[in-house]
């Protein structure tokens, strides 16, 4: 499998939204019981608990979603964690669940995803636009998995859903990118992206059956499929809105 290294095309401009969101994905992660950092919620079996809480109070719970109510924690966690101390809404999870995740790792994989190829789409969408189309992809990619499983009560957290859309913007934006990749055990190689992120969605797809996994492969179609939609929207609009300027001007 190719890993994304980063994007071998140049920007037009700095791009300062991709660097604040995978900052604000770090600090946050920082500040919360996931992270080795956040001393502050305790240690063993303390920490494990507050973690458990803290996800339940933030991410987002497809059938909270789909109910619009807060439902009770699962027995196990209740029983050894105690109840939940805490009153949600839950449509404000499906913006806070975007910003959390369950480890390093998890945080590393997305934040390269982002790297690779935000700076492509915020330099052809604009930092404002970009953002909002950020937002807009993850909100349809929780909603998505959430209107999917309907029941679950497994709360949904991280960025991919959100960086999913990004990929899928990138190969309308920029087809013909080229993606530098890592192909193990030792190659480093130029792929172009629609072979790269064509073979990132594949596997997504190819993955839906794995009732073992714990990776939301529902929430990153949903994603991918709106950052592709929102993608082709933007060309069509492009020509109109230099058009208007040249007119004005």
């Amino acid at each position: 499998m190719a890993l994304p290294l980063y994007d071998s095309q140049p920007t037009r401009r700095v791009p300062w939204m991709t660097y604040l969101l995978v900052a604000a994905n770090v600090v946050v992660f920082l500040l919360t019981p996931m992270s080795n950092f956040a001393t502050w919620y305790g240690h063993g079996r303390v920490r494990e608990c507050r973690a458990a809480h803290f996800t339940y109070q933030y991410g987002a719970v497809p059938k909270e979603l789909t109910t619009g109510d807060q439902r009770p924690l699962p027995s196990d966690i209740a029983h050894d964690c105690g109840p939940a101390a805490f009153h949600k809404k839950p449509w404000t999870s499906a913006f806070t669940s975007m910003f959390l995740h369950s480890g390093a790792l998890h945080l590393l994989g997305n934040l390269v995803a982002l790297f690779v190829v935000g700076m492509g789409v915020e330099d052809r969408l604009g930092r404002l636009r970009y953002l909002l189309a950020y937002l807009l992809f993850g909100l349809v990619a929780v909603y998505g998995f959430a209107w999917t499983s309907p029941d679950s009560t497994v709360p949904l957290i991280g960025a991919s859903g959100a960086i999913a859309g990004v990929m899928g913007a990138y190969v309308i934006l920029n087809p013909r990118g080229r993606v530098v990749s890592y192909v193990p055990p030792v190659i480093v190689v130029r792929l172009p992206v629609w072979v790269v992120l064509g073979y990132w969605f594949v596997l997504q797809w190819l993955s839906l059956g794995d009732n073992e996994s714990n990776v939301a492969y529902t929430a990153h179609i949903y994603g991918f499929v709106t950052g592709v939609l929102f993608a082709i929207l933007a060309r069509r609009a492009g020509p109109a809105h230099r058009l208007a300027a040249l007119a004005r001007g």
